[in-house]
Formats: C-alpha cells, structure tokens, sequence
C-alpha cells in the first residue's frame, strides 16, 4: 500500500534474526540472571544493545546511499526506531511508532503468563512441528485484539514461512535482553524533531495502551491513534488505516516531498 503511494519501502531482518548475521556463538541467555542483574542495578553482559541494532539501520541507509528516510517500526523495531529518530535527526525525516514502548519502569507491565510464553522451551519445529504450531498459535492468539476474527491458517502460513527462512530460538532471548537493558528513553524522545505517529492497541497485553500514551507524550507534537480492538498484532482489516497514519505523518515533512 506504501509503494503504490509512492514510496519506496525497505524491509530487512533485524542482526540476529532471518538471514542478517546470528550471535549463535554467545551462550544463551539466562533470564533469571538477567532479571537478577538488572534488580540490582548492575548492566548484564550482553553481546548487543538497542542502540547497536538503531545502528544497523543507519549503516544500511548508508549502504544504499539513501542520505535521510521515514521510519516505521513495530514492537521492538519501534524502539528501534525512537533511538534512531533521537540520535540521528539529520537521517530520519518521520516516525512511526507501533504498539511499542517508552522504556518508564513505571509503567504497567505485561502479565506474568505472557512473558512465561515469550521465553519458555519451545518444541523444535523440525522434530516436532505439530507441537511447535501448538505453542506459537497459542501465544499468537494471547496477544491478539478482541474485534477481528484470528484467522489460524493464515498465522499458520506465516510462522511456518519464518521457521523456513531462519530458526534460532535462541535469538529471541538476546533481543528480549536488548530490551530490557535499554533503559527509560523518556529522555531522548524529548529531543525528537521529525513528526512523529505512535499507534496502539486498546487491547494489546505485552505493551498496555499506557505504554504507547507514554510514548506519545514524550515526543514533541506526536499524533496518539489509540485503534479499538487491535492487540499486539496487525489484522489485515488494519493495514490501511495504518497506512494512511504513516503517509499522513510522512506529509508532515514538508522537506521530505520538496527536495
């Protein structure tokens, strides 16, 4: 829907996911000496940051020899995105963040049986597919909106489509620590100057509406679209009226459509 607005769309795999590199060469991450690390106030000794992979990003502009860019990100890629857009102004003409998160400590945080799905075993998808499928469409359906139907088959196609491209597990725990060790960006978001759109759903249950109103009142001028029924997921019922939101916060740089 984007390039037949006439934008030009990147997508890539985040390091440690799909085909960019893998850190399969660190030891998997043990959570509850993570949490315990971070209690106690201490930065656990983890292979990469938030800030590295915001990095990534720009390094791949500059790999394409593309000077500035409108940045949209979902979830963790819209932290991602946050750092980039406040470390690196001259680069990132908007901003589209989706159903992410500040970083407050203060706020609320998900349910403790979410993050028990996000970081339990799993079945390994190659030995025992049947169980894999079991797991992942139960987390997918624990973080969906209320409004929309979960459509099984079509989650079905996809998880099987990413485990064909790439399967490390393992990955997931060390982006999980990236997370966690990025700390409040309340800070940093105060010094963005691109437009910027923070987009939420009422009902998602990893990041609760107050995460992305938190957001969106820390960066100067943000739009808040706050979409009843949506969860930590994207329907395809969604898929214009986010569009419509990042085309509409692209406009928005005046300089982005005059040069």
């Amino acid at each position: 829907m984007l390039a037949e607005r006439g934008f030009r769309v990147i997508r890539f795999d985040n390091r440690d996911v799909g085909h960019s590199a893998h850190f399969s060469h660190d030891q998997a991450l043990d959570f509850d000496a993570l949490a315990t690390a971070l209690k106690s106030g201490k930065r656990p000794d983890i292979p990469y940051t938030l800030d590295d992979m915001s990095n990534d990003a720009i390094e791949l502009l500059d790999a394409l020899s593309i000077d500035r860019a409108h940045f949209v990100g979902r979830s963790m890629g819209g932290m991602i995105a946050q750092i980039a857009a406040s470390e690196y102004p001259e680069r990132v003409l908007s901003l589209t963040s989706i159903m992410s998160s500040s970083g407050n400590p203060t706020l609320p945080q998900a349910s403790p049986d979410i993050m028990a799905m996000m970081t339990q075993p799993t079945p390994n998808p190659f030995e025992d597919e049947a169980g894999f499928l079991a797991h992942s469409l139960s987390f997918a359906k624990r973080i969906a909106g209320t409004s929309y139907p979960f459509e099984e088959d079509a989650y079905q196609a996809l998880i099987l489509e990413e485990v064909r491209r790439a399967y490390d597990p393992v990955s997931v725990g060390r982006q999980i620590a990236a997370i966690a060790v990025s700390g409040d960006r309340r800070q940093r978001l105060t010094t963005i100057k691109a437009p910027a759109l923070v987009i939420h759903g009422l009902d998602d249950p990893l990041f609760v509406p107050a995460c992305g109103e938190d957001t969106a009142s820390a960066i100067p001028g943000a739009e808040f679209m706050l979409v009843e029924g949506m969860g930590h997921d994207l329907p395809h019922q969604l898929y214009k009226v986010i569009a419509d939101g990042i085309e509409r916060t692209a406009r928005r740089n005046r300089h982005a459509f005059t040069e």
